[in-house]
């Protein structure tokens, strides 16, 4: 249950991220959902093994470096995906960070659902 709410949520942000951050756009809910399944199962699979390799870039940047592996990722995700674009490393990045943002909270409330 709670994995379907953060998946929702997530492609809601996605969906609100392309309103706010130019040159990142998404055609509809289908693709946003698509686009988060895919984000989760790269945040689950490759997202560890590229922190192990760039730890020493993590560790001098204090860890801010992740933004730009997220934004990597999020880049990767919205080559496989249709209906998803971004236009610029930049763009992927702020959308990250908003992301990030949302999962933050998304987390503090829905840590009491079981």
């Amino acid at each position: 249950m709670k994995l379907f709410l953060r998946l929702l949520l997530n492609a809601l942000a996605l969906l609100a991220i392309a309103n706010l951050v130019s040159g990142f756009s998404i055609t509809g809910l289908y693709a946003a959902l698509i686009l988060a399944v895919l984000l989760g199962a790269f945040n689950y699979t490759i997202k560890p093994i590229i922190l192990l390799f760039t730890l020493p870039i993590n560790l001098i940047t204090l860890g801010l470096f992740t933004f730009v592996i997220n934004a990597g990722l999020l880049w990767l995700a919205s080559t496989i995906v249709k209906g998803v674009e971004i236009d610029s490393l930049l763009a992927a990045l702020f959308a990250s960070i908003v992301l990030w943002v949302v999962n933050f909270i998304a987390q503090i409330l829905l840590k009491d659902i079981e």
